[in-house]
């Protein structure tokens, strides 16, 4: 039977579709953090965003950076999504070649603390709860705390994992002084009556925190698939914070954080404000970056080494320029 030209016409993008549908897709093993920095990992795989670029997005969730970092090295996923200080400290103290490849926001953090704690001079002699002890969030908290006239040593430092562990630990033990939590964590803990005493970012000035980083020689042999997933991923972000899609947005914070519908609204509204929430398209924060640097350098020892070694934004930027097209 021969098909008239019009139809075959008008159904080319019916059978292209079709055919990318039972075209094998290609894996690609994706870990983050449980919070509700995912939304757009959840999105992107609820609403076939990856699937229509040709990816099968295997998301796994870490109990705490210093699992994700092993994994990294191990070859067990290929991307992960954290603070960047944590690709950075793979670099310098593991000496293993992964290089930052997206920005993502700066933290969306508060330092929570105990109702009965009025200001940071209170920590004195309490314990401050971290992911992990040397990366990160808990550098941050190490950094306001010596603003504040305490160095290590005046309070105790113990890691209890990502931030719903930090929550519990805080709800659950009295002597767990603080903790610098981020969204949805934040929103639950005003409700339980803990207390902010403020931003990092508004503390210490701009930061990059966190991004997407992958190791260096996957990146080279698989350039064309970490592309294809960068700009699945910012089509995945930019679909989250439409606010055509709020409503599917909020019901997917609820299902995979477990928020009740008031907790979820408020957290998507945060994530949503671009002051506060999700950098536009992952946008890499290169003085964010840098006051990282200097303040990894400052905590940890040593010199603050060219932010160059640390990303390339090469990949970023060829799927930044399809996405464009």
């Amino acid at each position: 039977m021969t098909i008239p030209t019009r139809t075959a016409r008008a159904l080319a993008p019916v059978l292209f579709a079709l055919a990318n549908a039972c075209a094998a897709a290609d894996a690609i093993r994706v870990n983050a953090f449980p919070n509700a920095k995912a939304l757009p990992l959840h999105a992107g795989i609820a609403h076939g965003i990856f699937a229509a670029r040709g990816l099968e997005v295997q998301l796994t969730l870490t109990p705490s950076s210093e699992e994700q970092r092993k994994g990294l090295a191990a070859g067990k996923f290929e991307v992960a999504h954290a603070a960047v200080d944590n690709a950075v400290a793979m670099v310098d103290k593991a000496k293993q070649d992964v290089v930052i490849v997206t920005g993502g926001d700066n933290g969306m953090n508060q330092f929570f603390v105990q109702p009965t704690i009025g200001s940071f001079a209170d920590l004195r002699g309490r314990i401050v709860i971290v992911d992990a002890p040397n990366t990160a969030y808990a550098l941050l908290a190490k950094k306001i705390l010596a603003k504040h006239g305490l160095k290590e040593g005046d309070y105790t430092v113990k890691p209890v994992g990502a931030g719903p562990f930090r929550l519990r630990a805080m709800a659950e033990n009295k002597e767990y002084a603080a903790a610098i939590l981020n969204l949805p964590f934040t929103v639950q803990a005003e409700e339980m009556g803990l207390k902010s005493l403020g931003n990092p970012v508004d503390l210490l000035g701009p930061y990059q925190a966190a991004g997407a980083f992958v190791r260096r020689e996957w990146a080279k042999a698989n350039a064309a698939l970490l592309e294809r997933y960068i700009g699945a991923y910012v089509e995945a972000l930019r679909f989250s914070l439409n606010p055509a899609h709020r409503a599917e947005s909020v019901a997917i914070l609820g299902k995979e954080l477990k928020l009740s519908a008031a907790v979820a609204e408020r957290t998507y509204r945060q994530l949503a404000n671009p002051a506060t929430g999700f950098t536009p398209d992952a946008r890499f924060d290169h003085e964010g970056f840098r006051n990282m640097l200097a303040l990894r350098a400052e905590m940890e020892g040593g010199g603050a080494a060219a932010p160059e070694k640390y990303y390339d934004l090469s990949y970023y930027e060829r799927a930044m320029a399809r996405l464009a097209k």
